[in-house]
């Protein structure tokens, strides 16, 4: 694998910041402006590649919708298969599933088992990571399909909101791209 043209501080600076969204007082951070840049998208999957591949990974599993765009860009790139990690009713076969806490409610998470193999290593990859909740509904499904999961990859973390650490905290290694204190 070539190294990436761009380093993390360059993505960083394709990140654009929306102030007060979705509601006074937050900073949300679009990726959509890295991911519509050539060189900036190219070069995320490069480094989140990279890390897969140095972490063993088989499969590469992207919840919806993001981690969609990264995971499957870093499958094709490493040459292995990708897990779609669902909102329900999504997918045509029968599922396993698992519901998980959000700040005003649940929601719940599918994948088809037939698509994981009995301890085969997969890494979550995604856009970002806040509270965590999604990511350790994701891996704690992956596990209960019979897979290895011990990493994850992010191209943002928010340290505030602690999601990393928790995942830590669920025996995931999480390694992410840059970092935005605050909200």
């Amino acid at each position: 694998m070539t190294t990436p043209a761009l380093s993390p501080d360059d993505l960083k600076s394709l990140v654009r910041t929306v102030p007060d969204f979705p509601e006074h007082g937050i900073q949300f951070r679009d990726i959509t402006t890295l991911i519509g840049h050539d060189e900036g998208l190219k070069a995320s999957v490069d480094h989140l590649a990279r890390l897969a591949e140095a972490g063993g990974a088989q499969k590469i599993a992207g919840m919806e919708a993001r981690g969609f765009i990264f995971g499957a860009a870093v499958a094709v790139q490493l040459g292995i298969g990708f897990v779609p990690v669902r909102k329900p009713g999504k997918l045509p076969v029968e599922t396993i599933g698992t519901d998980y806490a959000l700040e005003y409610g649940t929601d719940r998470l599918e994948v088809d088992p037939g698509a994981i193999g009995e301890m085969e290593d997969i890494v979550i990859v995604d856009d970002l990571i806040a509270t965590g909740g999604t990511a350790l509904a994701t891996a704690h499904l992956l596990r209960q399909a019979g897979a290895i999961v011990d990493q994850a990859l992010f191209v943002i973390d928010l340290p505030d909101l602690g999601g990393a650490d928790r995942l830590r905290d669920a025996g995931v290694e999480v390694q992410t791209l840059m970092q935005f204190e605050g909200d």
